[in-house]
């Protein structure tokens, strides 16, 4: 008894401390019911700008802040910027050939440093995803379907989603299977794209280590298959889900091609391109930049090979006035060794795409990395430099080639575009050249070139 007794003075500490929390919670609650009882009552969903006042009470309109600075106006100095960027790009560390070209939204040049052409590296992506979003449109998909090709046969048909997953996939299989009675077979078509999976201009270490062999058919960009046949590693996922799902599969998945007459069981739309565009930029996707380019070609009367997929994107190019000359392309990635690209290709592709009458393209600005702060820029611009979070832009490394093409805005708020390549450095200084480039766009960051 003694025990017990001890422990009631506990016991009335703790009733104290948690009587008032259970009483404000069950007010809470009264105040949940009463809500859902009420049918009159606000909509949490609907925004509460979009709620009237109660009747009988007028609100004020907000009052317009003043704003905090006059916007910039005009285009940045020219003399300023060679004075900001020159020294910049005398850097050693660079190698003997570097090429830079810089100019105003309105496509004024402003610097120029370097004669024809150097190795793009990922920076052509720029050129592959304006080409995909003035082709296709920003609001495009790619759709994914199973089709029953006869009674016992089904068909995992690839439409070119670069992005597609193995989860998409699976829920594929769920909706298939609704429809489904006894044993199947599985079949895969890939047909869409035509030529070789990997580029002859490639080196031969490239594949699976930084691209797979390009098909319109694969899950998460074919990393199922290491290196194999991505299309058949996808049809090996729907295969499994369907067992999975109680759908007995006989044998192993084969190509086939789907019959035009073949009663679709299920479908998947890719997301937009817009977001295709900005993931393949942001993260420099190898494998989602060459599928858009078998798009391209695709759209323009081709039949997705990687040659007529290069040749598709620039023609476009041409279309938007963007000068290509003595541009050579023989993928959409960058990963050629063989690609050569004039800087003033790169700065007009980010002029047409920043221009206000093309917000069918504003995915390439969108999606370029911010200095220090997201995508493949995340770990570069170190705290202090100039250009952190002023500087967005598309990376390019190879082994001997660095570059940076993109939007840095001075100090003033004025934005210019800028394209650096540098493609003969030694390889001991790859982190030391990928830095000075890095202090170059700080450079034109930090300058007040009004």
């Amino acid at each position: 008894m003694g025990g017990r007794d001890r422990s009631h003075p506990a016991r009335a500490s703790r009733l104290a401390t948690w009587l008032p929390v259970a009483l404000v919670l069950a007010v809470l609650a009264a105040g949940v019911v009463a809500w859902r009882l009420d049918p009159a009552g606000p909509d949490p969903v609907e925004p509460p700008a979009a709620i009237p006042p109660p009747p009988g009470l007028a609100l004020e309109a907000p009052p317009t802040p003043e704003p905090v600075a006059a916007a910039a106006t005009g285009v940045p100095d020219a003399a300023k910027v060679r004075r900001a960027l020159a020294p910049a790009l005398r850097d050693a560390d660079l190698g003997p050939h570097v090429l830079a070209t810089v100019a105003g939204l309105d496509g004024t040049l402003l610097f120029s440093s370097g004669t024809g052409e150097a190795v793009p590296a990922s920076t052509l992506k720029l050129l592959t995803a304006t080409a995909a979003l003035e082709t296709l449109g920003p609001d495009h998909t790619f759709p994914t379907s199973v089709v029953a090709a006869g009674p016992r046969r089904v068909v995992l048909v690839g439409g070119g989603d670069p992005l597609l997953s193995a989860a998409d996939v699976r829920a594929l299989a769920r909706t298939t299977s609704a429809g489904l009675q006894g044993a199947v077979r599985v079949g895969y078509d890939d047909h869409l794209f035509s030529g070789p999976a990997v580029s002859g201009h490639w080196e031969p270490g490239y594949v699976p280590e930084e691209v797979s062999p390009i098909s319109a058919l694969w899950v998460d960009e074919g990393t199922e298959a290491d290196g194999a046949d991505p299309a058949a590693a996808a049809a090996a996922v729907l295969a499994r889900a369907l067992d999975a799902a109680g759908v007995r599969v006989v044998g192993e998945p084969a190509p086939v091609r789907a019959p035009a007459d073949g009663t679709e069981l299920a479908t998947l739309d890719s997301e937009p391109l817009a977001g295709i565009v900005e993931h393949t930029l942001q993260t420099s996707d190898n494998n989602a930049a060459e599928v858009l380019a078998r798009q391209v070609d695709l759209a323009t009367g081709g039949t997705g090979t990687f040659a007529g997929g290069a040749r598709a994107v620039l023609r476009v190019l041409d279309g938007l006035g963007v000068p290509t000359q003595g541009a050579t392309t023989y993928d959409g990635s960058g990963l050629s060794r063989a690609d050569r690209l004039d800087p003033d290709t790169l700065t007009a592709v980010l002029e047409v795409a920043a221009s206000p009458d093309r917000p069918e393209l504003r995915a390439v600005l969108t999606g370029l990395p911010v200095a220090g702060f997201s995508g493949s820029l995340v770990e570069r611009f170190a705290e202090g430099d100039a250009g952190r979070g002023l500087v967005r832009a598309k990376t390019g490394t190879l082994s001997g080639v660095s570059s940076l093409a993109g939007i840095a805005t001075d100090r003033e708020g004025r934005p210019m575009v800028f394209a650096l390549l540098a493609d003969d450095i030694d390889l001991v200084d790859t982190l030391d050249a990928r830095a000075a480039l890095d202090a170059a766009t700080s450079a034109l960051a930090g300058c007040r070139c009004g």
